[in-house]
Formats: structure tokens, C-alpha cells, sequence
């Protein structure tokens, strides 16, 4: 079963559409998130969920 561990970005609304991108690129580029899931709120107020995997290492 494989296992995820989350984090949570709010973001304000004054960011453009470009900014975000390249914050996400390097989450997913150097955290190795992915993106879950991406919600806009009246006011333009975006919430934004990034998981990665858990490896969990056997004992010997």
C-alpha cells in the first residue's frame, strides 16, 4: 500500500499565473511533490494541496 505525506500551500491572490508555476516547477523539481489538488476561492485566494510518497525501508 503505498503512503503519502502532505503539505498544504495557501497562496494570496496577487500572485499571477507565472509566479505560481515556477513555485510549483521547483517543489516538484527539488521537494519531488506532485501536485493532489488545487482549489481558487472567491477573491482569488488559491489553496493547494502537493503530496509526495513515503519509502519506507525494510529492516534487515
Amino acid at each position: 500500500m503505498v503512503e503519502y505525506e502532505y503539505r498544504v500551500m495557501t497562496l494570496p491572490p496577487r500572485l499571477q499565473r507565472g509566479e505560481i508555476r515556477a513555485l510549483l516547477s521547483a517543489e516538484a523539481e527539488y521537494g519531488q511533490w506532485e501536485l493532489a489538488r488545487h482549489r481558487v476561492y472567491l477573491g482569488g485566494r488559491r489553496r493547494i494541496w502537493l503530496r509526495r510518497k513515503i519509502i519506507r525501508v525494510p529492516r534487515p
